[in-house]
């Protein structure tokens, strides 16, 4: 009885360590990420910034200036945002390996090399905030071990410049939509006749996300969530084209739902 005795007491702690082990193995498992960075259309000539790095909080929800991770970003330098449109984007963070658990946040870090130009005339952003500490934005999503994940940065340049009052500065106070392509889909097409500048846009939730078309008519709207979405295509006012709606376009999770092409009339 005694030798039985300490022979389940034995296997007792061997259950508990490997149980143990398999929970600190799942614990300290890792995720793949990516991130890209794309623009909604605004109205200037050139929206021109500069792209150090992209950084990560894990586990940390506080406003705190600790606990964030670098990407290690590639394809850092200069960009104009306004060439990230129509389905355009460029890749900041490749297949980086991270803990897995819960991301809070992501920041994206310029550098001082920041500006709008408007009518031909080139001005300075001034930009304190993302030159300190970067462009922080709640993401708040479970990353599970062995996944892979790709975050779309939405700049939304419209409402990220504001030009200040009497003081004539320009100020660069960003507005960036974060989606996970893995809970996305999207919606492509072309609009005809080519030529022309056109706008296509749609509503998800509330906000307005839009593009527009390339030299061939073609566009992509990326991170929209699953549902059904109309569409809104405006040309601009010199071609004497009217606007289309283009109703119920359904969008799956992972897919690009592709629209017959659009005639403007």
């Amino acid at each position: 009885m005694k030798y039985l005795k300490s022979t389940t007491i034995l296997l007792l702690i061997l259950m508990s360590f490997s149980c143990n082990k398999d929970t600190v193995s799942s614990n300290n498992g890792t995720s793949s990420i990516s991130v890209r960075l794309m623009d909604d259309p605004a109205d200037f000539d050139n929206v021109f910034i500069e792209v150090v790095d992209v950084e990560v909080k894990l586990n940390d929800d506080s406003d705190n200036e600790n606990g964030w991770q670098s990407l290690n970003a590639i394809n850092t330098g200069v960009y104009d945002l306004l060439d990230l449109t129509g389905g355009i984007n460029v890749l900041l963070v490749d297949d980086f390996q991270i803990p897995s658990g819960e991301l809070n946040q992501i920041r994206l870090v310029l550098g001082s090399n920041n500006s709008v130009v408007m009518d031909g005339v080139s001005f300075s952003l001034n930009t304190p905030s993302a030159q300190q500490s970067g462009l922080k934005i709640k993401v708040n999503e479970t990353l599970e071990a062995n996944i892979a994940y790709t975050f779309l940065l939405d700049f939304m340049v419209e409402e990220s410049i504001v030009i200040a009052g009497n003081s004539g500065n320009i100020n660069l106070k960003p507005v960036i939509r974060a989606s996970l392509e893995a809970n996305t889909g999207a919606i492509s097409g072309q609009v005809l006749p080519i030529g022309i500048q056109v706008e296509v846009s749609t509503v998800v939730g509330a906000e307005i996300v839009s593009t527009f078309t390339d030299e061939d008519g073609n566009f992509v709207l990326v991170g929209l969530d699953e549902g059904t979405y109309d569409l809104t295509i405006t040309p601009e006012v010199s071609s004497g084209l009217s606007p289309l709606i283009i109703e119920d376009v359904e969008v799956t999770v992972g897919n690009t739902t592709t629209i017959e092409t659009a005639n403007l009339e």
